[in-house]
C-alpha cells in the first residue's frame, strides 16, 4: 500500500495499527528495564563488577540515543511498513545473541542490536500515532504511554519472579516471542501511512552525532569508576562536547538538516525537552536504585524486588490514560506541576529512610514516583511534539526521545557510580557494609531529589496558565 491520507484509514485499520503498536512497543520496552532486577544475578553468573554489568542497561539506552537522530532520516526517507518490519526483525536478532551462552562482551553486542530495533520501533511509534489521530492526540497518547510507561515500571517485577523460576535468560526468550508474534501481525495489518521524499544520507552527521552523542555518556559512565582526569573520562567527555557543538552547527548550515535542531528555537519545544532530560535522569537512575535497596541492602530475593516495584506499577497504569485526557483537557502546566512536586518528595523520602524500615516503605514511596512518571510522560512527549508543528514531527520525536534516552543513560551511571563511591566512603569511615551501603543510598535519592526540583520550576515560572 503506497502512502494513505490518514483521513482515508478506517476507524478499525487505526485501532489494528495501533494495537500492533502498543504490542511491539510493549516486548520492546520490557528490555529497557527488566534487567535491573537482574543484574545481580547476571553479575554473579558472567563473573563481571556491578559496574560493568550496569551497561547492560545504561549501554542499551546509550545506543537507542545514538540510533535515534538517525531515525529522523529513515522514517522520511523510506516506507513505513517496511521500515517498521525491519525495526522489528533488528530487535529479534539482538534478543536472539543474547540468549545464547557468550561472554559478556558478545551479549553486549546483541543488547546494542536490540537497543538499534527497540529505537526505530519507537520512534516510528509515537509519529505514527500523532498523524493517524491528530484531533485527540493526548488521549492516544496517555493509551500509548500506559503500555510503553507501565512496561517499563513492570518489568522489574515480571523479570524477578522469572529470574527466580527460570534463570535471566527467560527475560529473553519472553520479549522474542511478543515480538515475532508482532512481527507476523504487522506483516498484515500496517500500511504506509507517512509521507516520505527523496533526500541523500548526510553521512558526515551521523558519523559526528556518533561521536557527540556516545562521547558524552562514555565519559559521564566512566566517573564512577575512573578518575576524573584520566583518558576513559576526560577523553570521551572533551570529543563528546566538541563533536556535539560540532554537529549543531552542521545542521544550522544545512538546507536540509539530518536532524532539525533549530525545532529548538520554539519555546514550548525547548521546554518539553529540558523536562523530559530532567525526568529521565532521575527515572532511570532510581529504576536501578531500588532493585539495589532491596537485593543488596535488604537481602530480598530478585522476586521480592519486583514486587517491591508493583504497587508503583498499578499506580501508573491508572494516571497515564488519566493524564492524557487530563492534557486534551487542560494543557500541561499542572500535570507538569503535580509531576515535578511528587517526583522531588518520592526522591526526598528515600533520602529519610533508614536501615530499619521495611521495604514497603520504598514501595509506598515508589507509588509517588510513578504517578510523577505517569503525570509527565506522555504529556511531555505530545506537547513538545505538537508545538514544533506538523511538518517536524519526525525531528521533533527523534531530538527528544534521543536526548531524554541519552540523559537516562547518564542518570543510570552516575547514581551508580554515586552510591558506589559514597557507599565505600562511609565504609571506610567505620559503619558496616549495610549501614554504608544504605548512607550512600540515602545520599544518592538527595541529589535525585535536587536535580528534580526544575521539573516544579519550570511550570510555575515558564508556563501560562492556559498551557
Amino acid at each position: 500500500m503506497s502512502y494513505l491520507e490518514q483521513s482515508s484509514l478506517s476507524n478499525r485499520r487505526r485501532a489494528l495499527i495501533f494495537v500492533n503498536i502498543l504490542l511491539s512497543c510493549i516486548a520492546a520496552t520490557i528490555m529497557a528495564t527488566a534487567l535491573t532486577t537482574a543484574l545481580p544475578p547476571i553479575v554473579a553468573d558472567l563473573g563481571i563488577t556491578m559496574q560493568v554489568g550496569q551497561w547492560l542497561t545504561s549501554g542499551y539506552s546509550l545506543a537507542m540515543g545514538i540510533v535515534m537522530p538517525l531515525t529522523a532520516f529513515l522514517i522520511t526517507r523510506f516506507p513505513t511498513k517496511p521500515l517498521y518490519l525491519a525495526g522489528a526483525v533488528l530487535f529479534i536478532v539482538g534478543s536472539l545473541i543474547c540468549v545464547v551462552p557468550v561472554p559478556f562482551a558478545v551479549i553486549m553486542i546483541g543488547r546494542v542490536v536490540q537497543a538499534c530495533g527497540n529505537g526505530l520501533l519507537m520512534s516510528m511509534a509515537q509519529v505514527v500515532l500523532l498523524t493517524l489521530y491528530p484531533d485527540n492526540r493526548g488521549t492516544v497518547m496517555g493509551w500509548y504511554g500506559l503500555a510503553v510507561g507501565v512496561t517499563p515500571v513492570i518489568a522489574p517485577t515480571l523479570s524477578g519472579l522469572m529470574v527466580d523460576a527460570f534463570g535471566w535468560r527467560s527475560i529473553f526468550y519472553l520479549v522474542i516471542a511478543v515480538m515475532v508474534v508482532s512481527l507476523i501481525v504487522a506483516c498484515f495489518v500496517f500500511g504506509n501511512v507517512l509521507k516520505i521524499s527523496k533526500r541523500s544520507f548526510d553521512v558526515l552527521s551521523f558519523a559526528v552525532s556518533i561521536v557527540a552523542f556516545g562521547g558524552v555518556t562514555l565519559g559521564v559512565g566512566n566517573i564512577g569508576s575512573m578518575p576524573f582526569v584520566s583518558t576513559t573520562v576526560l577523553l570521551p567527555l572533551v570529543l563528546g562536547l566538541a563533536a556535539s557543538i560540532w554537529f549543531v552547527v552542521l545542521q544550522l548550515h544545512r538546507e536540509r538538516p539530518f536532524l532539525d535542531v533549530r525545532i529548538l528555537r520554539n519555546r514550548g519545544f525547548a521546554l518539553s525537552v529540558i523536562g523530559s532530560m530532567m525526568l529521565y535522569f532521575a527515572m532511570m537512575g532510581s529504576s536501578v536504585m531500588l532493585p539495589l535497596y532491596v537485593q543488596t541492602i535488604k537481602g530480598g530475593s530478585a522476586s521480592m524486588a519486583g514486587l517491591v516495584s508493583l504497587p508503583g506499577s498499578l499506580a501508573m497504569a491508572i494516571i497515564s490514560p488519566m493524564a492524557g485526557r487530563l492534557y486534551d483537557r487542560f494543557g500541561v502546566k499542572r500535570l507538569f506541576l503535580i509531576g515535578g512536586i511528587c517526583l522531588t518528595a518520592s526522591n526526598l523520602c528515600m533520602r529519610l529512610l533508614s536501615l530499619s524500615a521495611s521495604i514497603w516503605v520504598a514501595a509506598t514511596i515508589n507509588v509517588a514516583r510513578s504517578l510523577a512518571i505517569g503525570c509527565l510522560m506522555m504529556p511531555l512527549v505530545t506537547w513538545g511534539t505538537s508545538s514544533a508543528g506538523e511538518g517536524r514531527l519526525a525531528d521533533a520525536n527523534a531530538l527528544l526521545t534521543a536526548l531524554r534516552t541519552i540523559a537516562g543513560a547518564i542518570g543510570q551511571a552516575v547514581f551508580v557510580g554515586m552510591m558506589t563511591a559514597l557507599a565505600a566512603s562511609a565504609h571506610a569511615g567505620g559503619l558496616d557494609l549495610a549501614a554504608a551501603n544504605m548512607r550512600g543510598l540515602n545520599l544518592t535519592f538527595l541529589a535525585m531529589g535536587a536535580c528534580a526540583v526544575p521539573l516544579i520550576v519550570i511550570p510555575l515560572v515558564f508556563l501560562r496558565s492556559e498551557q
